[in-house]
């Protein structure tokens, strides 16, 4: 629902979990098949309150857009309630050292998993303080393009973008271009803002940059990087069936131009912020698949040469603000000038730095993956997963479940249903996990609610695009979704006979 923030040029994205298991081949990553609960609590009180507890912390969560409680906040105190519990019962069986490390194997999963999205949103955000995705925004809705054009170019930009960066930034950037350019057209923003929701998930399906899922997917070993491009076809149907379907009630018809009012300039530094998140993420995919180093080493490294960057970048600001001081000194700027003047060179005491970058970081949804991974961590220790794995692995088979996996996330948040597969460890073909892979990073289409993207997008096209508004769409959404799987079928057939 509200966090495949992933790199939102969005995704989200966003998407990164064992750091004591460095030396240990991939294989025996964090995902690893955890041992059996030395203590079946599954019909215990503790382990019933606990299931209550995580139910009650979890529907606060879905209740965020009208509770405007944050969705951190809840599971955080959920899981340490879920904890305190297991440690109550654990004890009470002499089982001290056995409650510690399990709860230690959790907090490295999540240290990892924070320390790859850290650095992920450092970057975003620095490239959003230098200007790239407002020159983007800028280029598109300056070009003259017909509103159809416009909805086909800002679906496809939204599918190609997302797999490196994060789908909520992608998104909100292609959602203003179809807010300016649509104006008070309601028809052309609804589906216009529909169809960027669903590229944008699409795209970061296909990747393990593009969502918290597949990137949780990668971490894991189940599929390695080049592995996970079999899924581009099936994402990009998951897109384009829908996409075609809305396109037929878009007009061909070319609005006047809209121009920019504030500059829209790469600030100095800009592009090469980007090479240097390309190049971060072609050494994260070498020490992952070569030196079977945890991706979140090479992210860091990367937002160290970031920091180092960024040093650069704050000496060049300083230089031009003393420059410019002395010529300054008995002249009083326009307050329209004086505020375009600050928007490129930020005063003396407030140069660029990489730490503010940093700061803007979505600390919420940071703390919220700490919160699932502890939370459903915690019902794995207790038996609940084991049960769970039990019945929908086996009695409905893997198809079965993995297809409902992806309905599951336009409800639920992708990220602990992901995380609760990943942790059940089911004996899945490899093509099987491939198709988890796809319905847990599409199935959030469904709903406006079941993405950080439709979540942001509400909210940025309030009144408009609204829960209902993209309610009327789903059934379209559905053919996409179902479209997908049959293609994921149809190409990657011979992978279904390959066990990982």
């Amino acid at each position: 629902m509200t966090t495949r923030h992933f790199f939102q040029f969005s995704i989200a994205t966003p998407a990164v979990l064992a750091t004591a298991l460095l030396v240990l081949p991939i294989q025996a990553f964090a995902y690893a098949e955890p041992p059996p609960p030395l203590l079946d609590l599954t019909a215990t009180g503790y382990g019933i309150a606990a299931l209550i507890i995580f139910v009650i912390a979890y529907s606060l969560v879905i209740g965020e857009e009208f509770l405007h409680l944050r969705k951190s906040k809840p599971v955080i105190v959920g899981a340490g309630v879920i904890w305190l519990l297991i440690g109550i019962a654990y004890v009470g069986h002499g089982e001290n050292q056995a409650v510690h490390d399990a709860a230690k194997h959790m907090l490295l999963e999540f240290a990892e998993l924070m320390l790859f999205l850290l650095a992920a949103m450092t970057f975003v955000n620095t490239m959003e303080e230098r200007g790239i995705f407002n020159a983007l925004r800028a280029k598109l809705i300056s070009a003259g393009f017909s509103l159809r054009s416009i909805f086909w170019l800002t679906g496809l930009l939204a599918f190609c973008i997302s797999p490196v960066a994060d789908n909520l930034t992608t998104a909100l950037v292609m959602a203003a271009v179809v807010i300016a350019i649509g104006r008070d057209n309601r028809t052309f923003i609804v589906v216009a803002c529909i169809n960027i929701v669903v590229a944008a998930n699409a795209g970061g399906a296909f990747s393990p940059f593009g969502d918290i899922t597949t990137l949780m997917v990668w971490q894991a070993g189940r599929v390695h990087f080049s592995e996970f491009f079999a899924l581009l076809l099936p994402s990009l149907t998951n897109w384009l069936v829908p996409a075609f379907l809305m396109s037929l009630t878009v007009s061909r018809e070319k609005p006047e131009p809209v121009a920019e009012t504030a500059s829209t300039e790469v600030k100095y530094g800009g592009y090469m912020v980007v090479a240097l998140f390309l190049a971060t993420i072609a050494l994260t995919v070498v020490m992952h698949s070569y030196l079977h180093l945890p991706p979140a080493m090479g992210m860091m490294t990367g937002m160290g040469l970031l920091a180092l960057f960024g040093y650069r970048l704050r000496r060049h600001e300083l230089n031009r603000i003393d420059a410019m001081t002395p010529a300054m000194e008995n002249f009083r700027l326009d307050p329209q000038m004086e505020k375009e003047l600050l928007r490129y060179y930020k005063p003396r005491k407030r140069p660029f730095d990489i730490f503010i970058s940093m700061k803007r970081a979505e600390w919420d949804t940071l703390m919220f993956f700490y919160g699932v991974v502890l939370a459903v961590g915690g019902l794995g220790t207790i038996g609940y997963l084991a049960l769970a794995s039990q019945l929908m692995y086996v009695d409905l088979g893997a198809t079965a479940a993995n297809i409902l996996v992806g309905v599951m996330s336009a409800i639920v948040d992708n990220i602990p249903v992901m995380y609760a597969v990943l942790t059940m460890n089911p004996d899945m073909s490899h093509g099987q996990w491939l198709l988890v892979t796809l319905t847990a990073g599409v199935g959030g289409s469904l709903l406006s609610i079941g993405s950080a993207a439709g979540v942001a997008l509400m909210g940025q096209a309030r009144g408009v695009y609204t829960f209902f508004a993209h309610l009327k769409w789903s059934w379209a959404i559905a053919l996409g979704y179902a479209a997908s799987v049959w293609m994921h079928f149809l190409i990657n057939g011979d992978l279904f006979l390959i066990n990982k």
